[in-house]
This record gives structure tokens, sequence and C-alpha cells, in this order.
């Protein structure tokens, strides 16, 4: 065979025939005719790099006013710089957080010390409420557990709420105080002997008595772990469980919030951009651990991230990537159930120095300049923002306070998209362009909304711009190309008649009051207007399906799978046929039937953060012994996984866990088996919630 290109062969032609004829003439005819649909298949777009959906009838949570937060130190010379209130509000800073991380465990208030840290001039509590005035923000305010007492903190508290009538709400007992040296690792100031989480849940109840005593609207605090994260799973020596569960148990019912930080690492910025993904786990199992504890009582305890970075040190923290990172990964954290997540920090300085995407990035984990030094590198000037800022900022463009945060979902892994149903009916979309160096181009679909006609309102920030920029007129409502390491969002107007009804309020949060292994019962607030039905939707992805609906506040929704997780929505409909927004959803997963012929127990015997060892125990309740067995069950989240086991043979597949045993289980509870295992978590560690002995679905002890 010639090669490719080569000159071939010189054939003689053949003869032609009618057939050839015919099809040569018509051919002709054809190259004749107006051009239309060739024409139109030439004309039409290349397909886009990735689909984004929205789904304006799945709803993931309103906006609180607190929902964009920073912290503050006492040893930052800056804190109350003019310029800060004017740059915070115009990035929508809605709480500003004091004194400073770990440094709030060596703050007396009263006399503005910190003995064995430093104290900057003009940072004092009246100084840093002007601030927080100014920016139009609410104050989180650490109290000082690791050497301050009850008293101290309700004195603050009447200082700040009686006296100066600040209205300070929201208070943290103490920082990150299970890095008090409990577990081997100590970081965090703690005079106290007993440094256990016991003895952490004890103080608690002391410092909310006494402070709710002086002012009972204020909302206290307690400190957990983050799911996933050390000391996650970590068990002291002769406690029975970790932190998390230690503290929740003892405390779910007297607090009002919880506090997680995060910090999401990795060896470049890929790998922290990447690590956005796992918020969603790591937050549904802290809401989970609520639920356990708190009951009834868990839907009105909030979750608050009060730091957040992408890792604690030198590199990719005042570059572009991390501006990336701080708009995904502060409305991931929204979209899950946080009311406030408050960014680590206003200014920080300088530490190590690299170059990222072009530019000198200062290791600096603050969002404005210190203006301070690393050698002979230093910052610009003090107050510059950095690129944290402006991702925060962006967010100001996507949605405001009381606007409903609804489902949006990319087929690509380089871009991430969020969404926001806007008070006045607009709907805004976030895009976050993770690729460096590559333009995306995006086919935007919607399911719930229907966009006018005319270009959407654009605004960007990408290389060369300096602030958030004017890029109308740039895109579609139904494509939009998004230039490298960048984030867009676009508002769309909805088209005349479409939208979420005008008529009928969205309904109130909805509750579960009864959950079984295969049903649920909730009831929610009615919705004000002329409503005809309520129609309760599961959010799959960035679809919903019809679960259930009712004339009244209430549907049990039935067939559900044993152990089997639902988020759900209310919306209210009119007599038009159209729908309300979505109510703020509802995460709930169904039990293990209270009767079977099997019963199995789940128990995590210890764990180091990353991973842990396990012990699963199954009894034979039937009437026949059953002479070999297998059991099955799968992993919550898609980070679990089984290294190595013993005392049966264990496969792990995708996530789905197939264990085989030889041995004989008589009948009647005569005895049991036992297996161990050895099991990996990158991310959250929640227990399995259905196991299946030879099919039938178990008890769960």
């Amino acid at each position: 065979m010639p090669p490719l290109h080569s000159t071939p062969r010189r054939l003689r032609r053949p003869a032609r025939t009618a057939a050839a004829l015919a099809a040569t003439l018509t051919a002709a005819l054809l190259a004749a005719l107006p051009a239309t649909g060739q024409a139109a298949a030439a004309d039409a777009p290349p397909p886009a790099d990735v689909d984004v959906t929205v789904n304006a009838h799945a709803g993931l949570g309103v906006l609180d006013e607190t929902a964009r937060g920073v912290n503050a130190a006492i040893w930052d010379s800056h804190m109350n710089d003019p310029e800060v209130a004017t740059l915070m509000k115009a990035a929508g800073v809605g709480a500003m957080r004091y004194p400073g991380g770990s440094y709030s465990d060596i703050y007396h208030w009263k006399d503005h010390t910190a003995p064995g840290g430093y104290v900057a001039p003009g940072t004092g509590f009246d100084d840093f409420m002007g601030t927080v005035k100014a920016t139009g923000a609410q104050p989180v305010i650490i109290a000082n557990y690791g050497s301050g007492t009850p008293q101290e903190a309700a004195d603050w508290v009447r200082y700040a709420n009686v006296e100066k009538h600040y209205g300070a709400k929201y208070w943290e007992i103490g920082n990150e105080i299970y890095g008090n040296g409990h577990y081997g690792s100590g970081w965090e100031n703690d005079i106290h002997a007993d440094k256990s989480p016991a003895e952490y849940a004890r103080q608690v109840l002391a410092y909310a008595a006494a402070m709710k005593a002086v002012d009972p609207t204020v909302k206290i605090g307690a400190v957990l772990t983050m799911p996933g994260n050390w000391p996650d799973g970590v068990i002291g020596d002769g406690e029975a469980a970790d932190w998390n569960h230690t503290v929740l148990a003892a405390v779910a019912h007297d607090v009002d919030f919880v506090s997680v930080h995060w910090y999401a690492g990795g060896d470049n910025a890929d790998q922290a951009l990447a690590k956005v993904a796992q918020l969603p786990g790591e937050l549904r199992e802290v809401r989970s651990q609520l639920d356990r504890y708190a009951g009834a009582d868990s839907a009105r305890i909030g979750i608050a991230m009060t730091e957040i970075n992408t890792n604690t040190g030198g590199s990719r923290l005042t570059g572009r990537p991390n501006g990336l990172f701080t708009a995904d990964a502060v409305m991931t954290a929204l979209e899950n159930g946080v009311f406030t997540v408050d960014w680590w920090d206003t200014h920080n300085g300088a530490d190590g120095i690299t170059t990222v995407d072009g530019e000198t990035d200062y290791g600096d984990m603050g969002m404005l300049s210190n203006a301070t030094c690393t050698g002979t590198v230093c910052e610009p000037a003090a107050n510059t923002p950095f690129h944290p800022y402006y991702g925060l900022k962006m967010l100001t463009a996507l949605g405001s306070t009381g606007d409903t945060m609804v489902a949006a979902g990319s087929t690509g892994r380089q871009v991430s998209a969020h969404a926001v149903q806007r008070a006045n009916g607009d709907l805004s979309v976030l895009l976050v362009n993770k690729d460096p160096n590559a333009a995306q181009s995006v086919d935007l679909h919607y399911s719930g909304f229907t966009p006018a006609a005319g270009t959407p309102d654009v605004r960007r920030y990408a290389r060369g711009d300096s602030d958030l920029a004017n890029a109308t007129g740039t895109a579609s409502a139904s494509r939009v190309s998004l230039p490298p390491y960048s984030l867009t969002t676009l508002t769309l107007h909805p088209k005349a008649g479409s939208g979420p009804s005008p008529v009928v309020s969205t309904p109130g949060a909805p509750r579960t009051t009864a959950v079984t292994d295969t049903s649920a019962t909730l009831s929610w607030g009615a919705s004000t207007g002329s409503v005809t039905r309520y129609e309760v939707y599961e959010r799959l992805g960035t679809n919903v399906q019809l679960l259930g609906e009712s004339t009244g506040t209430s549907a049990t929704l039935r067939n559900l799978p044993p152990g089997s997780t639902h988020t759900v929505s209310v919306l209210a409909r009119d007599a038009a046929g159209r729908l309300s927004v979505p109510s703020v959803p509802l995460t709930f997963t169904t039990g293990s039937p209270q009767r079977s012929n099997c019963a199995v127990t789940y128990h995590v015997d210890s764990g180091w953060g990353n991973g842990f060892v396990a012990t699963v125990t199954l009894t034979n309740l039937a009437d026949t012994a059953i002479d070999g067995w297998s059991l099955d069950f799968d992993w919550p989240t898609p980070g679990q996984s089984v290294s190595s086991a013993w005392n049966a043979s264990v496969t792990d597949n995708g996530g789905r866990v197939h264990v085989t045993g030889d041995g004989r289980l008589a009948p009647k509870g005569g005895s049991t088996a036992s297996f161990g295992f050895v099991g990996a978590n990158d991310g959250p560690n929640p227990a399995p919630t259905a196991f299946r002995l030879n099919g039938t679905v178990c008890t769960i002890g």
C-alpha cells in the first residue's frame, strides 16, 4: 500500500454507467439549490466544552445576612484602617470574627491583653466594633476558653450588649480547643488540668449558662472538628468516643450553633481547588451528628465555618487560584447548610515567596496586604486587595441576603457552577474556570426558569482585570466563553409570565415528624397567598423528582429504600399552575427495619483522621440456621474504602462492599459472626446505613 499523500498509480477511467450519470446530475441539481440544511450545519457553533444545568426548582437554602465573613486579629495594626470597612462593605461582608484565632484563648478583653502574644495599638473591642458597624456586619466573638472563665465571658456579654448596646449575637466558646495537646499535637492555649472533650463540654454548659443569664438572646457556639480532618475519629485513652461525639452528646440541646474550620491543603493549586468537592460530604456529616444528638433541636442549630483558606503555609495564598478557591469554596459551604463562612484572614503577613500564574505570591493568608516583607520582597501598600478579596467580592454579583441558592451542575472537571434565584425573579449563575491554560466554552441549560430575550448582565474577574469588570455583551443566555483562570457571573431576567409565582410565598422549612425504614412524614410552614397544593421534590443532582403532594402542610413519603438518604424541598403551586421559590432543603436518612431476620452492629474501634479500624458483628434471627453467609453494604461517601480485613473475605468495588464468611450462624440469635477491617477515608467517615445478610435487610444495633 502506498504511503499517505503519495501519488497513486495511474488507472484507466472506466466507462460511466447510467446510474453514475444520474447520480452526477442529481448532485449538480442539489448544488444549484439554495443552501439550507447544509449551510445551517456549517454555521452552527461547535459543541461546547462543558454543559452547565441550573434547576430553579431545586433549592439549596437562603443566603443569610452573615453569609460572607472575615476574621480580624488583635495583632493586626491595620485592623481598623478606614479603608477596611469600605473594602469589606463593597465585598458584601456580613460577619467579622474577633479577636483572632488562637489568640482568642490568651486574650482578656477587659484590659485588652494577650499574655505571651502581641497586641497592636487601636485593636480594642470598641475599635473593632466601630469597623463592624461601618461595614454593616455582625460580630462573631470568641470567648476565651483557654485561659478565661465563664464569668469573664459573661462580663463581656454584659459590656457588649447591655452597656454598649452592640447587639453582638454570635459567641464561640474557644477556638481550636481540640488542638490543646489532648490528642498529642498542641498549639492551642488551654490551662485546664483536664483537656479532654468531656471537660470542654462541661465548660461549654457553664459558659452558656453564665452568658445567657446576662442576655438570653445571644447564640452560643461549640467547637467541633471537621469530619475527615484530624483529630476526627481519634479516641483518647480511656474514652469511649472522639471529640465531636463526646461534645455533642453533652451540649447538643444547649448550644445554638457549632463552629468548624476547613483548610483545603493540597500540594498544588489544582489539588486545592479539587478539594472543594469534599465539602458537601463533610458538612453533611456535621449535620448528621447534630441530628443524632440533638434530635428535633437539630433544626435550630446552625453550622458556622469560622475559618477557611487553602492551606496553612507558604504558597498559592495571594495568587489567582486562591481567588477562584474563595468563590467556589464559600458558595459550596453555603449551599451545604453553613450560615456564615469567615475567611482567614483580613490581614495576615508575608511568608514564603513564590511565583503563581506569573505573579508574586506573598504567602499571605490575608485578603488585604499589610505591607510586610519577606527578606527583600515586600507586599504592596497596606490594604491592597489580593485575589481572594475579589473572589469574595464576586459573590455580591451572584446574590444578596434573602436570595435562594439553587442547584447548578457542570459536566466539566475544570468548570464549577453556582446559581441563585434572586428575590426579584432574576437568576444569577457563577461559573469558575479552573483551567490556567485554556478558555472553556459553556452551554447553559435551565429547568424551572425561562430566560427573557436579550443578553444577560455579565461580571468577570480574569487576567488583566483590576476589579470586577462589566463584560455584558460577551455572552448569551445559552452560551458563554470563560477565560482561563476566571470567575464569570451572568444575571438573567425571566421571560414575562415565567419564573416563581408572584402570588404565593415560599413554604416554611420542612421538618421530619416521623421516619421509618421505608417512609418519612414531613411538615412545613404554610405559604401566604392562593395556594392550591404543596409539592415535595427530591433533588437528584440538578434534576428533581416529585415524591409527594398535599393540600395541607404535611405529607408522608412512602416506598423509600431502607437506609437511603434524601434531600427534599417543598414548593407551593398557585391557581395558575406556577410554583413558588423552593423551601430551604431538608436531608434525612431512612432507618433500618424494626424487625428482621438478621441484625448487624457496626463499630469504629479507632481512627486517625484519614483512616480507621472497624468491627462488624452479625446475628441470624431467623428460625433456620445459615451455613455460609454474605453481607453487602455501601459506603455513604466516595472517599471511604476497605484496605485490609480479617475473619472474612472482603471486596470493595467502587464503594460497594461484599463480605463472605464460611461459618455457621445458628438460628434465633444462637450465635454471632464478627469480622474486622482497616479502612481509609479521604473526607468524612459516616457509618453505612443499610446492611443485607444473604439479601435480607437487617436491623442495625
